[in-house]
């Protein structure tokens, strides 16, 4: 048997798993939406407020006050401003260690499985055209079995052909669209924490100038 006869062989087992693997990768796709919509909405807090607070303590000089704001919130930027508080007084260069390292932890637990998706989102379409390229072998075999006749066997087959193709579109358009807006939330997230970040570089390296002198 040639790698032909295999293919074809291979192909009149259906496009039905094809569908099911659609399906159980919607299923992994929402679980992990779901997952992360939970986390940044625990997550949340009005950054744009809370940085207007921070630089009001910062211009008293109240970092206990500062450090205090950053407790009350459940946003990541302000936990990595807490962290960074907490080795003030070590200097600049202990800031921006701290802030490396926080940020990179904070930046794997928002992006934790939207590689799956979007993954997902991107093969999806593929995933559904060889579902699309089997029902369209069987749709040959059956119109070569039925001698050219069109008959319902030939059409349900077709019919199965662009379902699978519809299905696979229909689990890629969401699971792109979910990652895409994941994607944005992370980048503005993680923009205000280096804004924050970066008033209280300011604060120690104008502390450190200021011990300097």
């Amino acid at each position: 048997m040639d790698i032909q006869e295999r293919l074809t062989a291979f192909a009149m087992l259906g496009a039905t798993w094809v569908m099911w693997l659609l399906v159980g990768l919607s299923i992994i796709g929402l679980a992990i939406v779901f997952d992360r919509i939970y986390y940044f909405f625990s997550t949340r807090d009005d950054l744009p407020k809370l940085r207007r607070a921070l630089q009001e303590r910062y211009a008293e000089g109240d970092l206990e006050g500062a450090k205090k704001l950053t407790e009350a919130s459940n946003a990541e930027s302000a936990k990595i401003v807490g962290e960074m508080i907490d080795v003030f007084e070590m200097g600049p260069q202990s800031l921006e260690e701290r802030l490396e390292g926080e940020s990179a932890v904070t930046k794997g637990a928002m992006e934790r499985n939207l590689a799956f998706l979007g993954t997902v989102g991107n093969n999806a379409p593929f995933v559904g055209l060889l579902g699309t390229v089997i029902g369209i072998i069987r749709a040959f075999h059956e119109l070569d079995q039925s001698q050219g006749e069109v008959t319902s066997s030939l059409m349900a087959e077709i019919g199965e052909a662009l379902v699978v193709t519809a299905i696979g579109l229909l689990v890629a358009i969401p699971a792109v669209a979910m990652y895409n807006y994941f994607g944005r939330v992370i980048r503005y997230r993680l923009s205000f924490t280096n804004a924050m970040a970066s008033d209280l570089l300011a604060l120690s390296k104008k502390a450190s100038e200021k011990n300097e002198a």
